[in-house]
């Protein structure tokens, strides 16, 4: 079977799509098969895998696949980077409303081509002694540290990831740095099992976790900048006690390669 794929990446953060409307080319039992075309030596190479489905009530449904070829929750950056597959398929112009793992997603999509994506409200967000712990679509241990640059990230993200607590779930892994008004992220991510260039739901979680951290003020739209080490994405929402509501996840979403497998 001949497989038609498109690569995009959103800051580094990379995928595999596939357009499933016409012909359904992978099955959710196919983790094999997921898990080879995202090695990055012996299949096309990405951080996950998406395909985009036909849906009754939405433009497209977003089924997303982890590296490791299992079913994944949200993925912020992959949101991003299906809506610019979508828009380039001509099934939308400038605004999507689709359907993933987690609800439903609005987007928008700007001149410049940077892609808004509206992430589901968050609140119940565990505060511990240097950590955060919140779910913005997949679950992130957010703790915040004085040198990104100086981190081994595997070797320090693989020791939350795999403690008693998280070992059998797992989470992601943030760690962050505030330089003046700019956050620096570096993510170790459950399912690729590695540091990746960014993470969407990761910078929104920074950001929230940034916005309890400092006590931001409540009930008033704030942005924040977050630099990941494959680019320059921001977060825009609204804060209410714990509670975060109108956020958006912003950032470049950029084609790479058509190709055949």
């Amino acid at each position: 079977m001949v497989i038609p794929f498109t690569k995009y990446q959103g800051a580094g953060n990379d995928f595999i799509v596939i357009d499933q409307r016409e012909k359904a080319y992978l099955q959710q039992n196919d983790q094999a098969l997921v898990a080879r075309y995202c090695d990055r030596h012996f299949g096309i190479g990405a951080d996950g895998l998406m395909v985009l489905q036909s849906h009754d009530t939405f433009d497209f449904e977003m089924v997303y696949y982890n590296a490791d070829g299992f079913l994944g929750s949200m993925c912020g950056n992959g949101g991003r980077c299906i809506v610019a597959f979508a828009k380039r398929l001509g099934i939308i112009d400038h605004s999507a409303h689709f359907l993933a793992v987690d609800g439903p997603h609005e987007a928008s999509i700007s001149e410049d081509g940077w892609i808004a994506l509206r992430m589901n409200d968050v609140q119940g967000i565990e505060q511990g002694k240097d950590y955060y712990f919140l779910d913005t679509g997949s679950p992130h241990y957010v703790t915040f540290v004085s040198n990104t640059k100086a981190l081994d990230v595997v070797t320090e993200g693989r020791k939350v990831r795999y403690n008693k607590r998280f070992a059998q779930e797992g989470t992601n892994v943030n760690f962050v740095e505030q330089v003046g008004d700019l956050l620096h992220i570096v993510t170790y991510e459950r399912g690729v099992e590695d540091e990746t260039l960014a993470c969407g739901t990761g910078v929104t979680a920074a950001a929230l976790a940034q916005a309890l951290r400092m006590n931001s003020p409540e009930d008033t739209l704030q942005l924040l900048n977050v630099k990941a080490k494959g680019g320059d994405l921001s977060v825009q929402f609204k804060r209410i006690g714990d509670h975060f509501t109108d956020i958006w996840l912003n950032g470049p979403a950029t084609f790479v390669f058509d190709g055949k497998i």
